[in-house]
C-alpha cells in the first residue's frame, strides 16, 4: 500500500496552509497573494510525504521537499495548483513556467519518491 500527502508551507504564515493546502480557499492563490500582500519575507516550501507499507506491515517513508518563494503575481501554464507562484531556490521562474518535465525531475514528489525508493532499496 502506497500513501501521499503534499501540501505548500509559507513562513509568514506560520507554515500554512501546510496539510489543508488542497482546502485551505476556493481560489487558493488568490487567498494566497491577498494574505501575503506587504510582506516581504515570502520564503516557502513544498513538502511531500510517501509512506509504503509491505505486506508484513513494514512501513517506509520518503519525504521530499521544494524551497522557494512565492511571486508577486502568479505566472506559467503548466503544472497546477501552487505551481503558477511557486519560484524555486535558484531559479527566476516560477514552476508553472518551468514546465511539467522539470517538474517531474526536480519537485517535492520526485525527491520524496527517491527517498523512498532510496528506503526500500536499503530495506
Amino acid at each position: 500500500m502506497l500513501g501521499e500527502d503534499s501540501g505548500i508551507e509559507v513562513a509568514a504564515l506560520g507554515g500554512a496552509p501546510g496539510v489543508q493546502s488542497a482546502r485551505w480557499a476556493e481560489d487558493p492563490i488568490a487567498r494566497l497573494l491577498a494574505e501575503l500582500e506587504g510582506v516581504t519575507d515570502r520564503q516557502a516550501r513544498y513538502v511531500c510525504e510517501l509512506v509504503a507499507i509491505a505486506p508484513g506491515g513494514q512501513e517506509l517513508r520518503g519525504t521530499g521537499t521544494l524551497e522557494g518563494r512565492i511571486a508577486d503575481a502568479p505566472r506559467g501554464s503548466e503544472g497546477f495548483g501552487y505551481d503558477p507562484v511557486f519560484v524555486p531556490d535558484g531559479e527566476e521562474l516560477t514552476v508553472a513556467e518551468l514546465g511539467n518535465a522539470w517538474k517531474r525531475a526536480n519537485s517535492h514528489r520526485a525527491r520524496a519518491a527517491a527517498a523512498l525508493n532510496a528506503a526500500l532499496g536499503a530495506s
